[in-house]
């Protein structure tokens, strides 16, 4: 279906203000009347502003029949680094819709680094004919990238390293940079390395540039200097980055002998994508959901989290079911008992957050898990007192009893003092025994704070207004 697009509207676009850095829906109907009356130099003046993640969120963005049409008539300036940019759910249909020397030639744009990245989601017959793209040298170090673990050190490195002897100078580096034609794209610092290929230092190359040609460069190597192992879990590569706030690092084999570097941006790709899988954990989706994903795997993702919340609903209910005499007696107390629970359910949600967070950015740890465990539960007390005068209160004034005041106030305290103490403790304990806290201490916390609410709140009436 053809969008009706007036001519001078697609020539120049004004600024947008909607949201920074956001795609311009304008600019993103304008490309798809291009599409659609097929006019590519239109489409390609639509384009050319754009920055590779900038299409990258385009193709997220539209239904797959657009995506596959502007492909095609995009196909021959399709550039390597939208395919590092988009999701993993859309980058194989991307790479199906390409023609093989467009694909051919993006992907030999890219960092090595980038190549493995992209690599490793793909079937075989795809990873073949990327590989085939490449030449036997550059094909041999992809593959061996591709041989270490997967999430580890050794995937996210990419292979061109600028590296130089210790025992050279300044000048040694600076001619020896520019007599060499295949220098990374972009870099930050020059590895110094002995004989046996073990890295010893790193010269940053705004200290290179401001120093005299004739200073031993084992003289300006950083004071900010790790070296990676190609094993080492990703994350913790992340976490090393941001607490010794690194720019690059040298990786290692299992030798000592200097494989690859890993670049900052790299790093904090890794941060990111962790920070999104515990929001998503959280909540009880899968870490891999996607806006791209069909009707179909969605509901297959979120299907398990629900059925296991269910399970926690059901034990709930069997606890208030012990309890149906004194709620048929008392039908104030089934007015009452979602706010007993909702309270202990945000105020444990609250802990394990923090709790969560502080284990994956190691602040939580054996030496202080204690004192963060007293302030919770500590919290959970005061912020229940408070609550627990406002809802007696509430419980006199709505329905005129002295007593069900005292029983809810008392259940709140309870309840959100449990909520504090589970919403630290299920995340640590989860931790120490090697499960994600992220993964199941929802399921965990909320089984908790309703089956303590409600045996709390219910045991107590139960008590005293009978």
């Amino acid at each position: 279906m053809t969008s009706p697009e007036p001519e001078e509207e697609l020539d120049t676009l004004p600024p947008h203000d909607e949201g920074a850095y956001a795609l311009d829906p304008r600019r993103v109907s304008a490309i798809l009347y291009a599409v659609d009356v097929d006019d590519r130099a239109m489409l390609m003046e639509q384009m050319e502003p754009l920055h590779p993640a900038d299409i990258a969120d385009l193709l997220e963005q539209i239904n797959a029949y657009d995506r596959g049409r502007l492909l095609r008539l995009y196909d021959d300036e399709f550039d390597g680094e939208i395919l590092s940019e988009l999701d993993e759910s859309i980058r194989e249909e991307v790479i199906s819709a390409l023609s093989p020397s467009t694909l051919a030639e993006a992907v030999r744009e890219l960092e090595s680094d980038d190549v493995v990245d992209l690599l490793e989601d793909l079937e075989a017959p795809q990873q073949a004919a990327i590989l085939d793209a490449f030449e036997e040298t550059d094909r041999v170090a992809i593959q061996q990238a591709l041989s270490y673990p997967e999430n580890s050190a050794g995937r996210l490195m990419q292979r061109e390293v600028v590296m130089a002897p210790d025992h050279w100078t300044v000048g040694h580096a600076i001619d020896h940079m520019r007599g060499t034609e295949d220098l990374p794209y972009q870099f930050y610092h020059i590895v110094l390395v002995d004989p046996r290929m073990h890295p010893v230092g790193q010269v940053a190359l705004g200290r290179l540039m401001a120093s005299p040609r004739g200073t031993p460069l084992s003289e300006i190597a950083s004071e900010e200097f790790q070296i990676i192992p190609a094993d080492q879990e990703e994350e913790d590569v992340a976490y090393a980055f941001n607490q010794y706030h690194l720019i690059s690092a040298p990786v290692v084999d299992a030798d000592g002998r200097l494989v690859g570097v890993i670049t900052i941006d790299d790093a904090m790709i890794v941060m990111d994508e962790e920070n999104e899988s515990d929001m998503l954990l959280l909540a009880g989706v899968d870490d891999e959901s996607s806006l791209s994903d069909t009707v179909i795997n969605t509901t297959r993702r979120r299907f398990p989290w629900l059925a296991v919340n269910l399970v926690t609903a059901i034990l709930a209910s069997v606890v208030i079911s012990l309890f149906d005499e004194t709620i048929a007696q008392y039908v104030a107390l089934a007015v009452l008992m979602p706010i007993v629970a909702s309270m202990g359910g945000n105020a444990g949600t609250q802990s394990l957050t923090v709790a969560v967070r502080a284990i994956a950015t190691k602040d939580l740890t054996g030496s202080n898990v204690v004192r963060v465990i007293r302030r919770e539960v500590l919290v959970g007390l005061i912020n229940g007192l408070v609550f627990a005068v406002v809802m007696g209160i509430v419980g006199v004034i709505w329905f005129g009893g002295v007593q069900l005041g005292y029983v809810i106030a008392t259940a709140m305290v309870i309840n959100l003092v449990v909520a504090g103490l589970a919403g630290t403790v299920i995340p640590v304990i989860l931790d120490r025994v090697g499960v994600d806290p992220a993964l199941a201490s929802g399921a965990f916390v909320t089984t908790v704070t309703d089956v303590v609410g409600f045996f709390a709140f219910l045991g107590l009436a139960a008590v005293v207004l009978l």
